[in-house]
């Protein structure tokens, strides 16, 4: 809730002796300078996160958050009077404590328990693609050239069927194009498309197609109430994939820093990024990944967007990540390991001291629902860290049932625009069309063959097309006006798409015959 004009209400900070301090709030104006919660499992988080959301929703500042264990959900309906709940309210000095619901859209990658989210292998870029499939470095090479390649061909890269032909392509013409392109290796190829298999079983080709998601479609204002609309990302099943849970939530905060306009420094967010889980994210990334992370996070405060990540433990999260996030939640650590005794002494060092208690204590021994709370004050600086219990939410405690969940997916602002796939003309088929012209050419040349003596050798010229913008020496400005050059032995030598022909070929047949094994087997991606 939004207790004081700009700002968020977070909890009641207590006095050594049990007493209440003061309330603690979150100043909204400096809402887009990031935060952190952190804790042990079981201490609060997911309750912290849910406070958060529903205290920006109501300023009118639309959320996006992930749903690990689907307990978010909740938000989106009337909360119920508890006596823990009312009994908090009272300790922290919150009068006008109230229950109330709030507006969510569900959204899931699989379409099971939220509308379907998705976004193009284009708009996914080699850098994160290779991410998401683990690609050694000559791989992720590979990939920056099929890109290419697809830029100057005019190959729309929609699909994994899509990323998939025209790999296929490029193992077959690696020679040709390496001249252009710089090394093409046939094993990084072939190591690339046992990726995207696994991807493929694991149910990734359900985020990749169309219709894409639209940034707008997540920052979304309620008409009724003016209240920010709540979008939740079902990651329960996600989950099961965790690479590709951080690897969409990434793609999805480069979006809104690639889209969104700047817009200095606004009273209050244009959205706020939860992220959950967030050492996913972190978890054996290479450097030019952090390097790319960091650099979101620092810049994008000035598109008006605030990110908080969610995690366990404060190590979890790299030091120039960390320097970032100046609104801080810290619930209760462990401190039986020597890891964990660096993470409480590192969590303790990042807030402001408080001279009425030892930081570093006071995080062993915080209760369930209690946190260290700092945020950001007058000219952007620290407030002093004080020991707050955390308020209660206005929404319900734990899940939706499944028949609720339906319900606010059927009245839905979205309702309609992203439930149906779309497949339009991209590589897949552009590749599949030009290899039918080129096998059309071909049989039409040998029925003329029959009918014709063959022209000797070095002195016939036969129709043939290359996919266009592939550009190289003479034999290539040679295919481009349409001839297919002759040597001296009287070979001819085969075009680009005359390759491509049996590339694609062999591609559609592959994709049918996993379908048909699908058909007999059940379905290889569950």
């Amino acid at each position: 809730m939004t207790d004081e004009t700009g700002k968020l209400f977070i909890g009641g900070s207590r006095k050594p002796d049990d007493t209440l301090n003061k309330a603690e709030y979150l100043d909204l104006k400096f809402g887009n300078r990031h935060g952190l919660v952190t804790g042990a499992t079981g201490t609060g988080k997911t309750v912290t996160l849910q406070v958060l959301a529903e205290g920006f929703s109501k300023a009118g500042v639309p959320v996006f958050a992930a749903d690990i264990k689907g307990d978010l959900s909740g938000v989106a309906a009337k909360g119920e009077s508890k006596d823990f709940l009312l009994k908090r309210a009272e300790q922290i000095g919150s009068q006008d404590y109230d229950f109330e619901q709030f507006p969510v859209i569900f959204w899931d990658i699989y379409g099971e328990k939220g509308h379907r989210v998705r976004t193009t292998i284009a708009e996914m870029g080699p850098l994160l693609l290779a991410r998401l499939m683990n690609a050694s470095e000559p791989q992720e090479g590979v990939l920056n050239i099929a890109f290419k390649l697809a830029d100057k061909a005019g190959l729309p890269l929609l699909d994994l069927k899509d990323l998939t032909s025209l790999l296929n392509y490029m193992a077959e013409n690696a020679t040709e194009l390496s001249k252009e392109f710089g090394l093409i290796s046939k094993a990084s190829v072939g190591s690339i498309q046992r990726a995207l298999l696994v991807l493929e079983q694991q149910g990734a080709e359900h985020f990749f197609g169309e219709p894409a998601l639209k940034i707008t479609d997540i920052m979304r204002v309620n008409p009724n109430n003016g209240y920010g609309q709540i979008s939740i990302l079902a990651a329960d099943k996600l989950m099961m994939n965790p690479r590709l849970y951080a690897t969409f939530l990434l793609w999805l905060l480069s979006e809104l820093f690639e889209e969104l306009p700047e817009v200095g420094d606004p009273d209050k967010p244009k959205l706020v990024f939860f992220f959950d889980e967030a050492h996913l994210l972190f978890d054996e990334a290479p450097k030019i990944l952090i390097d790319r992370v960091e650099q979101v996070v620092r810049l994008i405060r000035s598109k008006g967007v605030g990110v908080y990540f969610v995690t366990q433990n404060p190590l979890d999260v790299p030091e120039t990540v960390l320097a970032q996030l100046g609104n801080r939640v810290q619930h209760a650590l462990r401190a039986y390991t020597p890891r964990e005794q660096k993470a409480v002494k590192t969590a303790a060092d990042t807030f402001r001291p408080n001279p009425d208690f030892d930081c570093a204590t006071a995080i062993t021994q915080l209760g369930t629902g209690e946190a260290l709370v700092s945020t950001l004050e007058a000219k952007g600086a620290p407030s002093m860290v004080e020991r707050t219990l955390i308020r209660p939410p206005s929404g319900r405690i734990g899940p939706l049932t499944d028949a609720e969940r339906q319900g606010i997916m059927d009245r839905s602002p979205v309702l309609g625009l992203y439930d149906e796939d779309i497949d339009r003309e991209s590589a897949f088929e552009i590749l599949a069309s030009r290899a039918k012209q080129a096998a059309d050419a071909a049989a039409a040349r040998n029925a003329q063959d029959e009918l014709d003596p063959a022209p000797p050798a070095g002195s016939g010229e036969t129709t043939g097309w290359t996919l266009p913008g592939f550009g190289g020496g003479d034999d290539d400005q040679d295919q481009q006006r349409g001839r297919k050059t002759v040597g001296r032995s009287g070979y001819q030598r085969e075009t680009i798409v005359e390759a491509a022909m049996k590339s694609v070929t062999r591609t559609v047949a592959t994709q049918l015959g996993r379908a048909i094994v699908r058909g007999i087997l059940g379905s290889l991606k569950r």
